[in-house]
């Protein structure tokens, strides 16, 4: 009988005989023997076949079957290196999640349970953010922040909703978007006054182009590891037109602890630390600070959040009058 077994390089669980050692293959990998599985709401797709920095991509990598690839170059080139390869790796991945229940067990693969710890880390991590970026943490201007990846809005009903004024939720699954539509409808939820989902659009991220200057912050999480290399650039430097004066993107994601991690069921794709900055520094963006989140269960992957400008903007001035600025601090 076949029994739930969970290998070091899979982003969800699979199914394999009662011995649950680990494919040969990769025992090189320095991966440790960890559960981990990937909780994404889902990401987007098209174009032609990726290349990378041959300097800084030679990074091998894994599938989930137990292949390795010696750079990230021959695993794109192999799945997404032609058009038909690349419409074939967006449609099995819509496929894949238009197959699970919308409801937070499913977005979370099964780990509804980290979702507390999740909103909690990111609230601390965003109350970081609004402090330095925007003068009174923002709470004098209007915000707006578009949630790419929505899935069935859990971070814009848990967390999205008690900061900013309208949020926009992204999501080409069109059931999840449903689900989405119907928890946030103003009955359903407890966000404050003028606080509202404003927009829901059923539309890919490789296909998305924001309005100029909406968004005080685009958050983008559990869901940038369907697109290949080439659209994750394309996609930011799209995005970019899309923040306000003093706005930054909010990553959150899956961290391979090295080169890469290729879901093939899923389609998606698990970087490594210096494999996103890598793909930062090709959008134009500054990596403006960074966190791992905690208290997640030790099976599942690292998880870090990076907070992304398109400058390198100081943090927001603080006036204070001289008699202020002339006290000692207190030693504490």
């Amino acid at each position: 009988m076949d029994v739930l077994c969970p290998y070091p390089y899979a982003s969800k669980w699979i199914r394999s005989k009662p011995n649950c050692e680990p494919p040969v293959s990769f025992l090189s990998l320095h991966i440790p023997f960890r559960f981990f599985t990937q909780c994404v709401s889902f990401g987007r797709r098209f174009r032609t076949c990726d290349s990378v920095s041959p300097k800084s991509m030679e990074v091998s990598g894994s599938d989930s079957d137990g292949r390795t690839f010696s750079n990230a170059e021959e695993m794109w080139r192999e799945h997404a290196g032609d058009d038909n390869r690349k419409t074939q790796w967006y449609s099995d991945g819509v496929a894949y999640w238009e197959g699970v229940e919308a409801s937070v067990e499913g977005v979370l693969g099964g780990f509804g349970q980290v979702n507390d710890a999740d909103i909690n880390g990111s609230e601390a991590f965003l109350n970081t953010l609004l402090a330095e970026r925007f003068v009174d943490g923002g709470k004098s201007r209007h915000l707006v922040a578009l949630d790419c990846g929505s899935g069935i809005g859990r971070i814009t009903k848990n967390l999205l909703l008690r900061y900013f004024n309208e949020v926009d939720l992204l999501e080409p699954v069109a059931h999840f978007l449903d689900a989405a539509r119907e928890s946030l409808a103003p009955e359903n939820h407890t966000a404050p006054d003028m606080h509202k989902a404003t927009n829901f659009f059923c539309v890919p991220l490789q296909e998305f182009t924001p309005d100029a200057g909406r968004y005080d912050v685009i958050w983008v999480q559990w869901c940038i590891g369907h697109l290949t290399d080439n659209d994750f650039v394309s996609f930011f430097k799209r995005a970019k037109i899309g923040l306000k004066p003093g706005g930054f993107f909010v990553l959150k994601e899956n961290i391979a602890r090295n080169g890469f991690v290729l879901d093939k069921e899923d389609r998606s794709v698990t970087r490594s630390d210096l494999y996103f900055k890598e793909l930062f520094t090709r959008c134009g963006l500054h990596l403006y600070k960074s966190r791992d989140q905690r208290g997640l269960p030790e099976e599942l992957f690292a998880v870090r959040m990076y907070a992304l400008t398109t400058d390198t903007a100081k943090k927001a001035s603080k006036t204070r009058s001289k008699s202020q600025a002339n006290r000692p601090g207190i030693i504490k």
